[in-house]
């Protein structure tokens, strides 16, 4: 018995090297995180099959309660008996892949075994495909676990030898060498198929454990890489942005080198075969073309599909990695490789990783910049808003008042000085301190009041303490432009526009109110939310405001307009207290 169990422990080493290499394959992945279909079950359940057949195949034959010493059994006899390792590879199966996957492990070996022969031929035959069955349902008990643990196994393993033994006495007719068989094979049978389910699933367990150290090595690094490269990806010259890249990847992962391209053309290449690979020349391999269009990683294992021209280049292999921008344009980014080999899959993950990274990085850079980019040209145009009509108004009253009112001219070119001083300013700052906005009004005021001293009358009024609330610039006086122009525009004496700022509990109220002609309801319900074409710079003016207020502030700081019973109209909005840390 023990020169038997020895021999068997010997025999099951092997299996157990060919199992390793099966934990090698890419198709091994699926089984352990159960994602199979039909026709994986299927492949699968062959796998296993030939594993079980190759377990038998290097298995023991038993004459007459001798041990006969074979290397591969091919045929037995109808004297001998065949002590097959086969149903390591079935307990396997099912516990892995389920009882589909177990039960097609089992037919097949246990096809194998019924047709070499010998004695209790039906028995071996039909163990392997119930065991298969029950390993797989046994399986749904340790659904939660990815792979079941070493001491379980042990435990499971026990049980199909005993079956085995079992289903010997029940259909093999000469019950006392049955009973030979079974007191000379069962113990080592039960002893080195558990023990070696066991070791099994501990190497899987070594193996999820090493390619989980791997993924969050490449996560940690492809987020490190990610967050360096930023500076770069902020570069609005390409050259720079591509040398930085390549450099930055280039000593960071070690690789033979690393080249950048944009469209068609090499941007930068860093390492060996950079006397060859040179910025500036155009790329025509079918593989790079392959990932801009596709927009998915592509491998080149050969230099037939790097396709460089220089024969003597070092570069063997490359991972090809599309990195989109925010304009839907494609930058490649290439890792070379002196041979194919040293492609390991914790390459593939990180530059896979990385590629994703790079370009929500980019697509977020991008956004931003088109948001700066509106934000001046929506800036600009307010600067281009600037009635020429009033400034050709304000230069006539300052003619008109410099011979009879020497100081109050003065007065309203330092004010029409300040007025365009702050407008050409506008494009520097999304949000203003609301004392830089309420010293522009002021200018505005001023020099309106100067002009229409017989009809109107502005009073500007600040209570509270606004030296730390920020506001977007030119927001108060399109409001006030407003009321002169459209609530007060018909008003031929006693008009008055009150510009009210006030602090209150959490946020800063401001408004506009006029006495004059009122604005009509289907007007009130559109000023603001859109812009009016029909009512001149008014309605582009208060849109433009509202969109700005609401861009910057939030949904809280938008316009209300309000109708009054009589006459007039007021328009209001709230800034909050925290509008200085909103900008920063």
């Amino acid at each position: 018995m023990t020169y038997l169990t020895m021999t068997l422990f010997e025999r099951l080493g092997l299996v157990l090297v060919l199992a390793f290499v099966l934990t090698r394959t890419p198709g091994f992945r699926s089984l352990l995180y159960r994602e199979l279909n039909l026709k994986m079950s299927i492949v699968h359940a062959c796998v296993f099959g030939a594993f079980g057949i190759a377990s038998t195949i290097t298995g023991i034959v038993i004459e007459e309660g001798f041990v006969i010493q074979r290397d591969f059994i091919w045929s037995v006899e109808s004297n001998e008996f065949v002590v097959s390792s086969s149903l390591v590879a079935i307990v396997i199966a099912g516990l892995l892949g389920g009882p589909v996957v177990g039960f097609g492990a089992g037919l097949i070996a246990g096809g194998h075994l019924f047709l070499l022969g010998g004695i209790g031929a039906f028995a071996n035959g039909i163990v392997n495909p119930i065991t298969g069955l029950l390993a797989g349902l046994t399986a749904r008990f340790f659904s939660d676990e990815r792979v079941i643990s070493p001491f379980k196994a042990l435990f499971i393993g026990i049980f199909p030898p005993i079956l085995h033994m079992q289903l010997l006495l029940i259909f093999h007719s000469n019950v006392e060498e049955t009973i030979h068989i079974v007191d000379n094979i069962g113990l080592p049978l039960v002893l080195s198929n558990s023990i070696a389910i066991a070791i099994f699933t501990a190497m899987i367990g070594v193996i999820l454990k090493e390619q989980e150290n791997e993924a969050a090595l490449a996560t940690k690094q492809a987020l490190s890489i990610a967050e360096e490269a930023l500076p770069f990806l902020n570069k609005d010259d390409p050259n720079e942005m591509a040398n930085g890249i390549a450099r930055l990847l280039y000593h960071r992962l070690k690789l033979a080198a690393v080249s950048v391209t944009k469209g068609k053309e090499v941007l930068a290449h860093v390492g060996l075969g950079d006397d060859h690979h040179r910025p500036g020349t155009e790329i025509s391999t079918r593989i790079s073309n392959e990932a801009i269009e596709t927009r998915e990683m592509k491998v080149a294992y050969s230099r037939s599909e790097i396709q460089c021209v220089n024969e003597k280049c070092p570069l063997e292999a490359a991972i090809i990695i599309p990195v989109e921008e925010g304009n839907d344009d494609v930058t490649l980014i290439k890792f070379y490789f002196k041979k194919k080999q040293h492609i390991r899959p914790v390459e593939l993950m990180l530059a896979q990783g990385l590629g994703q990274l790079l370009s929500n990085q980019w697509k977020g850079i991008s956004a931003e910049k088109l948001k700066e980019h509106m934000r001046e040209t929506e800036l600009r145009n307010l600067q281009a808003q600037i009635n020429p009509h009033f400034l050709f108004n304000t230069l006539h009253l300052i003619a008109s008042l410099s011979r009879k009112e020497p100081a109050e001219t003065r007065h309203i070119t330092i004010q029409l000085a300040n007025y365009m001083r702050f407008n050409l300013r506008l494009v520097s700052k999304s949000l203003i301190p609301l004392e830089k906005e309420i010293e522009h009004v002021r200018a505005y005021i001023d020099i309106i009041q100067a002009r229409f001293k017989s009809r109107l009358e502005i009073e500007l009024t600040c209570q509270g303490e606004v030296g730390d609330v920020f506001i977007p610039p030119a927001t108060l006086q399109p409001l006030v432009e407003n009321s002169v122009q459209h609530g007060l525009g018909q008003v031929t004496k006693n008009g008055r526009i009150e510009v009210s700022i006030e602090e209150q509990e959490t946020e800063i109220k401001i408004s506009v109110k006029d006495n004059g002609i009122g604005i009509s309801e289907e007007i009130q319900a559109r000023l603001g939310t859109e812009p009016l074409k029909d009512r001149d710079n008014g309605g582009v003016g208060l849109f433009n405001v509202n969109q700005r207020l609401v861009q910057l502030l939030g949904d809280s700081a938008r316009l209300h307009i309000k109708k009054e019973l009589k006459t007039g109209s007021e328009i209001y909005f709230y800034i909050p207290k925290n509008a200085k840390e909103r900008r920063e």
